[in-house]
């Protein structure tokens, strides 16, 4: 089983033969880790976290939550074609909700005080987060240059709020975890990758930082809202 694009593209040059189950993976054809999801093919199968319109819905939370601001930064890594795109959607969405939206681009951990000063130049009223790895392994550095310009956090997961950020909105991981583990059931009951067609997410959450604690209003079955 593996977690994320990377240690897939790992196990995949090792091997094509071993069966191998995805539990998180954005955007798999894209990534041409499969040929699709109703019929990936090869050894690999498994669950996708990507799901088309979340990148807008975390947007229009944003400008909810925030009335009256006028101009949102988006800042991301352009080397992950996946932060791209999801930029490009998002860039949709800011015109149907009369926001400007500002592309912040960081390279490297050197890039983030320029980055923020950018942001606080162009008088942006909050910040899109569009996380990959990059952004992942310095958000404590991310958060801490946040606060320091006072602009307020949208992220694509809860660790994010759990570090400090001011809300996510996002695939609800754990359940993908679970359901990687019917994958791996049904391949040992002698299912071939080949013929299990990959998932998308079905649930969600929203996660709010409330003075220091992060508050789940979508963090049960029942009351988890499909991404659109």
């Amino acid at each position: 089983m593996t977690d994320g694009n990377h240690t897939t593209s790992v196990a995949k040059r090792e091997t094509k033969t071993i069966p191998i189950v995805m539990a998180s993976e954005s955007d798999p054809v894209g990534m041409g880790t499969v040929t699709s999801l109703a019929r990936p093919g090869g050894n690999i199968t498994g669950l996708s976290n990507l799901i088309e319109g979340l990148s807008a819905k975390r947007l229009e939370i944003l400008t909810e939550t925030l009335p009256g601001i006028s101009r949102v930064a988006a800042i991301l890594n352009p080397e992950n074609p996946q932060a791209v795109s999801s930029f490009k959607e998002e860039q949709i969405a800011a015109q149907a909700l009369a926001v400007q939206l500002q592309s912040v681009e960081v390279h490297g951990p050197n890039d983030f005080e320029s980055a923020f000063q950018a942001a606080s130049k162009s008088r942006t009223g909050a910040l899109s987060v569009l996380s990959d790895a990059l952004m992942f392994n310095h958000r404590t550095r991310i958060l801490a240059l946040a606060a320091k310009h006072k602009l307020p956090t949208m992220h694509t997961q809860s660790l994010w709020v759990e570090a400090g950020g001011l809300m996510s909105y996002g695939t609800y991981f754990p359940d993908l975890w679970r359901r990687a583990a019917t994958y791996v059931d049904k391949i040992l009951k002698g299912t071939k990758p080949a013929d299990l067609p990959i998932e998308q997410p079905t649930k969600f959450e929203l996660v709010i930082n409330l003075n220091g604690k992060a508050d789940r209003p979508h963090d049960s079955a029942e009351s988890a809202g499909k991404g659109g």
